[in-house]
C-alpha cells in the first residue's frame, strides 16, 4: 500500500471551502459548541500561521492559530483547529503542520501557545500539561486537556487565569 504524500503551504483564500469541508468531516457540526471554538468567534486568526497540507488537488490537513490573552497580563496563541483527513491520521501530517508553524510563531515574536487536546498526541510537538489551576476557560473543558508550549523559555511564568479573546 502506498501512503499518500502531502506538501505544506500557507493557506490561500481558495482553500476556505475545502477547509470547511475537512473540518465538517473531522469534527462534525457540534464543533461550534466547543469552548475553544467560542474563543475564535469574532476574532481573526493569525493569517501568517494558517497552513494546509495538500495531496494532489485535495486539502488533507489544516492548522490555524488565534490570539488569546491569559489572565489580564499575558498574551499567547490558541492552536487549533488542527484537522487531518482520516486517510492520513497517524501518518505525521498533523505533526508536520505543527513543526512547520510553531517555529514561525516564535520568529514572529509569539512566546506561548495553548490548546485543548490530548497530551499523548500534542506532547510529540513539545506541549505539556499546564499546571493544575493555571489556566481556565469559560466553558466546560477537562483541565487535564489544557496544554501549553513555551516558544521562549520562561514564557509561561506568571501566565495564569482565564483564557480569553484577544485581537
Amino acid at each position: 500500500m502506498t501512503l499518500p504524500t502531502f506538501t505544506l503551504r500557507p493557506e490561500a483564500a481558495r482553500d476556505r471551502d475545502h477547509i470547511k469541508t475537512l473540518l465538517d468531516d473531522v469534527f462534525g457540526p457540534g464543533r461550534y459548541a466547543r469552548t475553544a471554538y467560542r474563543l475564535r468567534e469574532g476574532v481573526r486568526d493569525v493569517s501568517e500561521l494558517a497552513f494546509v497540507a495538500q495531496s494532489g488537488d485535495e486539502i488533507v490537513g489544516s492548522l490555524k492559530y488565534w490570539p488569546v490573552r491569559i489572565g489580564s497580563e499575558h498574551r499567547g496563541l490558541l492552536l487549533g483547529p488542527l484537522a487531518v483527513h482520516r486517510d492520513l491520521r497517524g501518518k505525521g501530517c498533523g505533526l508536520a503542520l505543527m513543526e512547520r508553524t510553531l517555529p514561525l510563531a516564535a520568529e514572529m515574536g509569539h512566546r506561548l501557545v495553548v490548546l485543548v487536546g490530548d497530551l499523548s498526541y500534542y506532547g510529540r510537538a513539545g506541549f505539556t500539561q499546564a499546571p493544575a489551576g493555571a489556566l481556565e476557560l469559560s466553558g466546560p473543558v477537562d483541565p487535564a486537556r489544557l496544554l501549553w508550549l513555551e516558544l521562549v523559555s520562561g514564557a509561561s511564568r506568571g501566565a495564569r487565569g482565564l483564557i480569553g479573546k484577544s485581537s
